[in-house]
């Protein structure tokens, strides 16, 4: 089987979709090769991300990426969700086929893209280097 049980139930059923209207971080981010647009929306109160929601336009596995992801920042502080990784995506879902694991790679990237975005808003200071992507030859960001 190619897809971990996890990664078919948040493709069934996928956690935290939406927008959030007034959000205080919105990030957007996609993969021009396979066509994947993840867009995230952060709702920020002292600290700690309240509430997060996403939209994205993709495959099953990015469905499940950015589902899996919210649900690991959920509640959390933005420190926390700094270190959200694309490997911590994929173990939390039990795994990906190899050639799926850009997708794991987006979840994470537009966590950062909607942190980065709310310290943008609120003119709060940050290493730059925590926001390079992972494989800028193949994704495009935009603001």
């Amino acid at each position: 089987m190619l897809y971990s049980e996890k990664v078919m139930e948040h493709f069934r059923n996928p956690r935290n979709v939406g927008q959030i209207e007034d959000a205080d971080g919105v990030g957007e981010v996609g993969n021009a090769k396979c066509g994947d647009i993840m867009k995230m929306y952060l709702k920020i109160k002292d600290g700690i991300i309240e509430d997060v929601k996403f939209m994205t336009f993709g495959c099953g596995s990015a469905i499940a990426t950015s589902s899996i992801a919210t649900e690991l920042i959920k509640g959390k502080p933005i420190s926390e969700a700094l270190k959200l990784t694309n490997q911590v995506v994929v173990e939390a879902l039990g795994g990906l086929p190899a050639y799926k694991l850009h997708c794991s790679v987006l979840a994470e990237e537009a966590v950062k893209a909607a942190i980065k975005n709310y310290y943008d808003r609120n003119g709060i200071e940050y290493d730059e280097s925590l926001y390079m992507p992972n494989d800028a030859c193949c994704t495009t960001h935009s603001h």
